[in-house]
């Protein structure tokens, strides 16, 4: 089971790190130790460590839980970037304000397979509710994947509703900095994410789902559209 809220500390911001950012952590010998150590970890951690790991489980490391993450534990989701479908830049920051969003976050076939299955009834139910949408983002850390990918987004297309291009991009963002803080343990399966109106993270879950995990994902999913919707007005 998840034993931790998942997402990380700071409120995200819907741009990419700017070069005077970069030089200030640099200059921060606790934030330069943090990275140097996070770096290590991630070169110590290969793609075939990950690829073993998908034997057992299917790549499973943590059940998804029942309920909710509160809102006063919730940690945030970090900004990510990308190509829509659609052409254009997008942020999540910017997608996820004001909107209940369930994210996927898939960068092989067995992970594409794994979150389709686990948002399937979620979505089903909840997509025609104007607080809701589902993002997805095809993450592909590797640049020659990701230049592969790029070039085939016509495939991509051709297997996602037309619908769904504005939300669905193609990301060649390092996640090593953020990785633990978001569980990403295994970079061959899929997450998904329930990320609320304030961009925080209240449920996650990864790999192939339990019927449970499915029903949790729904359920949760309508508490907090319930939530977003507005009072009705007094006559």
């Amino acid at each position: 089971m998840l034993q931790r809220p998942l997402g990380v500390q700071d409120r995200p911001v819907a741009e990419r790190q700017s070069w005077s950012k970069m030089a200030e952590e640099m200059l921060d010998e606790k934030k330069r130790l943090e990275k140097r150590k996070l770096l290590i970890k991630a070169a110590a951690k290969g793609y075939y460590t990950d690829l073993l790991a998908t034997r057992k489980f299917a790549g499973k490391t943590w059940i998804a839980p029942k309920v909710m993450i509160r809102g006063d534990k919730a940690l945030y989701f970090p900004n990510m970037y990308g190509t829509a479908l659609t052409g254009g830049k997008v942020h999540t920051t910017d997608l996820c304000q004001g909107k209940v969003s369930i994210i996927a976050i898939l960068s092989t076939r067995m992970s594409e397979i794994q979150t389709a299955n686990f948002v399937k009834s979620a979505h089903e139910e909840h997509k025609d509710k104007p607080g809701y949408q589902f993002i997805q983002i095809n993450l592909q850390e590797n640049l020659l994947r990701s230049l592969l990918v790029s070039m085939f987004t016509s495939g991509i297309k051709r297997s996602v509703p037309e619908e769904l291009w504005p939300t669905y991009m193609v990301s060649n963002q390092n996640m090593d900095y953020v990785r633990d803080d978001l569980g990403m343990t295994n970079r061959h399966i899929g997450y998904i994410y329930l990320v609320d109106e304030q961009c925080r993270v209240r449920w996650a879950g990864c790999a192939d789902p339990r019927p449970e995990e499915m029903e949790a994902l729904r359920v949760c999913a309508g508490v907090l559209l319930k939530r977003h919707e507005p009072l009705p007005s007094k006559a």
